[in-house]
């Protein structure tokens, strides 16, 4: 990858869009940066691909019917319920 990958006017047009103020010295440290990132990326494409050896499956277990709390169990330990329900402090 060539040193001008990024060139300073598109580092500030990010930080235009990213509503960011940058000094020269910042433009030119994220130029940098930016330059840096995209030759991992382009390191990654290097990588060679591999087959996967077994498909993927679901190790979760399939859901369950069970029995639940009444209504009357699940509020026994509320500090207030009204109408059955649970009632919390009001919120303005």
């Amino acid at each position: 990858m060539s040193d001008n990958a990024v060139e300073p006017s598109e580092v500030r047009h990010v930080a235009d869009l990213a509503r960011v103020d940058l000094d020269d010295a910042e433009v030119e440290r994220f130029t940098e940066q930016f330059g840096e990132i995209l030759a991992a990326f382009e390191a990654l494409d290097e990588v060679p691909e591999t087959d996967r050896e077994t498909e993927l499956t679901n190790v979760m277990r399939p859901d369950e019917i069970r029995e639940g709390l009444t209504q009357e169990e699940a509020l026994r330990n509320a500090p207030e319920s009204e109408a059955g329900q649970f009632k919390g402090p009001k919120v303005s």
